[in-house]
């Protein structure tokens, strides 16, 4: 599990907390196709988190290894 602005910040699509924030709190972020505004909303393994024509999902140490 990671928290919504982690996972954008991790994944490079924003540059910092504050701009993650912002994007999230504009509803500009889509979950599992669903505009979400929580920037500490759980994001699990196989939610797909989509902003600006990204797609990001978290995976398990285990789902790497397949």
């Amino acid at each position: 599990m990671i928290r919504l602005g982690q996972l954008l910040k991790l994944a490079n699509v924003v540059e910092d907390g504050a701009t993650a924030r912002l994007v999230i709190e504009n509803g500009e972020v889509l979950v599992n196709g669903q505009v979400e505004t929580r920037r500490g909303a759980q994001i699990r393994p196989g939610m797909v988190a989509s902003f600006a024509g990204q797609r990001m999902t978290p995976v398990t140490a285990e789902m790497k290894n397949l």
